[in-house]
């Protein structure tokens, strides 16, 4: 963020410009234009669904579309060392039953833990139910599931890219499947299922239908949708699983880490907006799609509802362009947007300015680590998502996932303690957008600049 007069320093700011593309650390053969390639595998062992071969054309088409080369078998002979390094993702299409035997199920492995992708459709939750690394990789096995029938998917996350192009509630007909585990201690829930709009459901409540991972070293996407025939010529699945496959091949990055604990803030609705204030020029316009999109001059729309001690901060941004914006903490509770400035920190986005300003950079204090900002970062007009943690002093920045940044503040003035944190709106030409701003707030700690287990 730049400004003419005074440079607003304090809190978390979205905005981006560079792409990143990663996958498995093997080379791989002839990609296409996106450079990414694709196994489709569809081997049954048990029940067969007779919308394989339109799952497998839609693949095709979406791989036109997403920039990546498809190819698809039945033929488990594939998985060896050798093939499954041409390939930056598996897509394992309804299989059923034992498909792949040791030798198969160790090359599998192997291509998992050095940087692979999978993407689990339906019934590939009913597969290798004695295979302990698949049941890991898929995130919970199959157990039942009534007729074919309308129910209504919740969907959780809105700036995962399998995710981020549906409605908050999304209508559709398919076969449900009901799990022998709730996964979502162990994987990061994208949708889940209301089971009071359906007959069957026996989850107790909370039914996750799509998830996602880091697992072993590879990612790993997951859908419970695609049993029927017309999912495939659906546009809006065809989005979600388009986005699955491509978080799957690292050409989209994502937080794919558990979340639990949090509660909204902002939830894209004009009732979780009451807490907010504006302070200083300019606006943000709620669209019916529950985002947030900056207008207007230089300033800020802050929570007035509470100040915030130790916590992690996770909200979803996407730019139109060379845009930039920021989200603020540690400032006191003041309707001038200056006091921002002069009381706390801004993590940056803007890929075009120096690095101790640029994206995930505390502004003017400490730049991100550009190799891993560069590698986590999605393109322009797609979304990422931020995690802010805040202990004491110690802040620490996730972009996608992955951490950037890592700041002990040493201002006497600039305090991350007790603070509020803000959304900035930057200026009359910029188009930044923010959704889904939700909060945990955690114990105090006594060393500040101790990292957490696992963090």
């Amino acid at each position: 963020m730049r400004t003419t007069a005074r440079m607003l320093t304090t809190g978390a700011a979205a905005a981006l410009l560079l792409g990143c593309v990663a996958g498995p650390a093997a080379s791989k053969g002839a990609a296409g234009p996106g450079g990414s390639r694709v196994l489709v595998f569809s081997k049954t062992a048990g029940f067969r669904h007779d919308a394989i071969p339109e799952g497998i054309a839609a693949v095709r088409e979406l791989g036109t579309e997403g920039g990546f080369t498809v190819d698809a078998t039945e033929d488990a002979g594939a998985f060896t060392a050798r093939n499954l390094a041409r390939y930056d993702a598996v897509v394992f299409l309804s299989t059923t039953g034992d498909v792949l035997d040791d030798t198969q199920q160790g090359a599998f492995e192997r291509y998992i833990e050095r940087g692979g992708g999978y993407a689990g459709v339906h019934a590939a939750a009913d597969t290798e139910y004695d295979w302990a690394f698949y049941g890991g990789l898929v995130g919970a096995y199959f157990q039942s599931h009534p007729a074919i029938q309308p129910a209504t998917v919740d969907v959780e996350d809105t700036g995962h890219p399998a995710t981020s192009g549906l409605p908050g509630t999304w209508e559709r007909t398919d076969e449900w499947y009901n799990y022998r585990s709730d996964p979502r201690e162990r994987v990061h829930v994208l949708a889940s299922l209301d089971e009071s709009t359906y007959s069957g459901g026996t989850m107790s409540g909370d039914h996750p239908i799509a998830w996602c991972q880091e697992y072993r070293g590879g990612r790993a996407f997951y859908t419970g949708g695609g049993h029927t025939k017309e999912s495939y010529a659906d546009p809006a699945f065809r989005r979600h699983l388009l986005g699955g496959i491509r978080y799957a091949t690292g050409a989209a990055r994502a937080d794919c880490r558990p979340e639990n604990g949090y509660r909204p803030l902002f939830d894209g609705t004009a009732a979780s907006l009451t807490d907010w204030r504006q302070a200083g020029p300019g606006a943000f316009s709620l669209s019916p799609d529950g985002t947030l999109t900056s207008s207007g001059g230089l300033g800020m729309l802050w929570y007035a509802g509470a100040a915030f001690g130790s916590y992690s901060l996770k909200l979803d941004w996407k730019v139109a362009g060379d845009d930039n914006s920021g989200v603020f903490v540690g400032f006191p509770d003041s309707d001038d947007p200056w006091s921002a400035v002069d009381h706390g920190h801004e993590v940056q986005i803007d890929a075009t300015d120096t690095p101790d300003r640029t994206t995930g950079a505390v502004y003017g204090f400490q730049s991100a680590d550009l190799r891993k900002r560069d590698r986590a970062l999605n393109p322009p007009g797609e979304w990422n998502t931020y995690e802010i943690r805040v202990e004491g002093e110690h802040l620490r920045v996730r972009l996608n996932g992955v951490r950037i940044n890592d700041f002990t503040n040493t201002d006497p003035v600039r305090s991350l303690r007790d603070g509020h944190i803000g959304i900035q709106n930057h200026g009359a030409d910029d188009q930044v957008s923010f959704r889904n701003v939700r909060i945990k707030e955690l114990p105090a700690k006594s060393v500040a600049n101790t990292a957490p287990p696992g963090d």
